[in-house]
């Protein structure tokens, strides 16, 4: 993956450190596909995966704080999130969203890096670090469990199972697409509703989620997510292949209200032997499924502090 052009543009963060600061639109390609991404300040580089359903704006919150500690933020748009960069050939596997990752580090030339994962992006970043533990100083995952774990073990939990209802209804073709584009996209606003309960994020932060969405073929790629993933196959994984290493240091952070993975279920997948290099887990108090826009200043501390205490801090 080559970075080809830089743009620059002034965009609103709604952290207030960052109100109208200068953000960088990156974009890069690798093959056919083209990939863009938002980045902000110099040093260190945090690279921060978002989840579904959003986009790279999920991070408006944290690039603008970790740009003021010293750190080069860059928050990527997924494989499939934007019309460049959906494949021909529809695969939206881990494998392949990983090595996106893996790949664009190296097109970096800085060294190793920080990552943080957040939804979707927590999966890829677990499988990232399993893949090329040597292109990552720390890891911190937001919301999701150790994929192979979640996978092959999450789902036997009764409660995460009915939790993750949602999971088997994107592989039914066509219904699924029809009902999550219909009433201007009222299914999504609703998973928002449901799994962050009791916090309600501003309209616009929605909105620009909607408008990802309605850009052509991201919904369907979107799903391709899941539907790759297979959910009932994934039951069937080997032990030694849904247990695998994550052998870079990690932090684990989960709301405590999380309407679509339970922080008990999280906590109980969070295995030590897992992650060689160490794993800390913490809950976010008074906050749910997407606890870095909920309450960014209590996580932006704790992931900063992460950072700092593994190489290469500010």
């Amino acid at each position: 993956m080559a970075c080809f052009a830089d743009t620059y543009e002034r965009s609103e963060f709604r952290a207030g450190v960052a109100l109208s600061a200068l953000v960088e639109t990156l974009h890069f390609e690798q093959g056919p596909l083209r990939f863009s991404a938002q980045a902000m300040g110099s040093g260190p580089i945090v690279l921060c995966l978002h989840g579904f359903p959003d986009n790279a704006g999920s991070f408006s919150y944290q690039l603008p704080a970790f740009a003021n500690a010293g750190y080069r933020a860059i928050s990527l748009t997924l494989r499939g999130y934007e019309p460049s960069s959906i494949p021909v050939d529809g695969d939206f596997s881990m494998e392949a969203v990983a090595g996106d990752v893996v790949t664009l580090i190296g097109a970096f030339d800085a060294g190793p890096v920080h990552l943080i994962g957040h939804d979707w992006g927590a999966a890829v970043a677990y499988n990232a670090a399993a893949a090329a533990p040597e292109r990552f100083r720390s890891l911190t995952t937001i919301a999701v469990p150790h994929a192979g774990r979640f996978a092959r073990d999450g789902l036997k939990i009764f409660k995460q199972l009915r939790m993750s209802w949602y999971m088997a209804f994107f592989n039914i073709l066509w219904v699924s697409d029809w009902a999550i584009r219909r009433r201007d996209y009222a299914f999504i606003r609703n998973l928002w509703r449901d799994w962050s309960p009791g916090w309600s994020p501003e309209p616009r932060v929605l909105e620009s989620v909607v408008d990802t969405l309605s850009k052509p073929g991201v919904c369907a790629a979107a799903l391709g997510y899941y539907r790759t993933a297979l959910p009932l196959q994934a039951l069937l994984v080997s032990k030694r292949e849904a247990y695998f290493k994550v052998p870079v240091p990690t932090l684990a952070l989960s709301g405590e209200r999380d309407g679509c993975i339970a922080s008990d279920v999280f906590e109980q997948l969070t295995v030590p032997e897992d992650f060689p290099a160490g794993v800390a887990f913490r809950r976010i108090p008074n906050a749910g499924h997407f606890a870095h826009q909920e309450r960014p200043d209590f996580v932006n501390a704790l992931i900063l502090d992460w950072l700092r205490a593994h190489h290469g801090g500010a």
